[in-house]
């Protein structure tokens, strides 16, 4: 992935003008002399920080990003404790085992809540009839297939993966005898649901707009809210050490974020380029993007006081799937202030 592919942004030079009215841009003393150093998966939940680049909020602000891109969050996490990242963009129950490790990381924003859906397969859907129970279609499928249905999703302990067995056990009241789940990256299970190898999976947007738009047969079975509900999503974290250093630079991520939810939430048209530009990588039109702006599986939330609950929560179903050995404290992971100072700005 690449933020540089093209720029919106010297093709319509009417954009610079559009800041976002009530939000003001926090400069640094200084401008960094490196890049922000910004590690992130390519779903559509990230958006609001490569927006908040592309519009130039950053720059004004004195900041660069240096982007990589990893395929979960728990694998972002090794990154963190190498100290090869000052930033991670990605769910936030990978930072629960960051935590455990020692890793003093603080989510200092949210980007979206409920972004993870289920989604059904051609082989799979065609037992998801209106009324029947999810426990019944994996019943009927694994009656007919002779086989348990394969359901893809990201390694244990990332938020897909808690989302799902949540859904699985404790609310559709699967038969674990029905199913089986198949651990990979995001890029595998949205080509293994659109190949058939698999019979469904968790994916995010914009995956659930591309998958369902080459093949129609594809079903969205079940929203983020029904799997587990406010599931907690991506979130903003940083690094102690930037935190404690650089607190102006921490304030212009999450402001230029607060802004550019606003943008998305007003003027999705405008955006799904800038979006497309990033995520795209060449494969996927703004026509799609657009869609995924406004699917059901899309809701973009700045406010990470808004999670500290359902993150608890999940933290507690992660110690009962062992992915984790013991709850952790929330106290120290979520930082508010600088969102608060954002809004207040506003």
């Amino acid at each position: 992935m690449t933020l540089t592919r093209r720029s919106i942004l010297s093709a319509a030079p009417a954009l610079a003008a559009g800041a976002v009215p009530g939000f003001g841009t926090p400069v640094l003393a200084q401008a960094r002399s490196a890049p922000l150093r910004v590690g992130l998966i390519p779903i559509l939940a990230v958006a609001p920080i490569i927006v908040a680049e592309k519009e130039g909020w950053l720059k004004e602000a004195g900041l660069s990003l240096g982007i990589t891109t990893f395929e979960s969050g728990p694998n972002m996490i090794q990154a963190l404790a190498s100290g090869t990242l000052d930033v991670y963009v990605a769910g936030v129950a990978p930072l629960g085992v960051a935590r455990a490790k020692g890793i003093d990381v603080k989510v200092v924003a949210a980007t979206s809540v409920e972004e993870n859906v289920f989604v059904a397969g051609p082989k799979l859907a065609r037992f998801a009839e209106k009324g029947v129970a999810p426990a019944e279609v994996f019943k009927r499928y694994r009656d007919s297939a002779g086989t348990p249905a394969r359901l893809a999703t990201q390694p244990l302990g990332s938020v897909p993966n808690t989302t799902l067995q949540h859904w699985l056990w404790e609310v559709a009241k699967a038969d674990p005898k029905d199913v089986t789940i198949v651990s990979m990256g995001i890029d595998a299970t949205q080509q293994a649901v659109l190949a058939g190898a698999v019979e469904g999976g968790i994916l995010r947007e914009p995956a659930v707009s591309i998958v369902t738009g080459r093949n129609p047969a594809i079903r969205l079975m079940a929203l983020g809210g029904e799997m587990f509900p406010n599931q907690p999503g991506t979130v903003v974290a940083v690094t102690r050490a930037l935190l404690d250093k650089e607190p102006d630079a921490v304030q212009a991520i999450v402001t230029g974020i607060v802004r550019a939810i606003d943008l998305v939430g007003r003027d999705p048209e405008r955006v799904a380029p800038i979006i497309e530009a990033s995520l795209g990588k060449g494969l996927v039109d703004t026509a799609t993007i657009r869609r995924a702006l406004v699917s059901p599986a899309t809701r973009f939330a700045a406010d990470p006081r808004a999670i500290v609950e359902a993150t608890a929560a999940m933290q507690r179903y992660q110690v009962k799937l062992g992915a984790l050995d013991r709850e952790v404290p929330l106290d120290g992971l979520f930082e508010p202030r600088f969102y608060e100072r954002a809004v207040a700005g506003k």
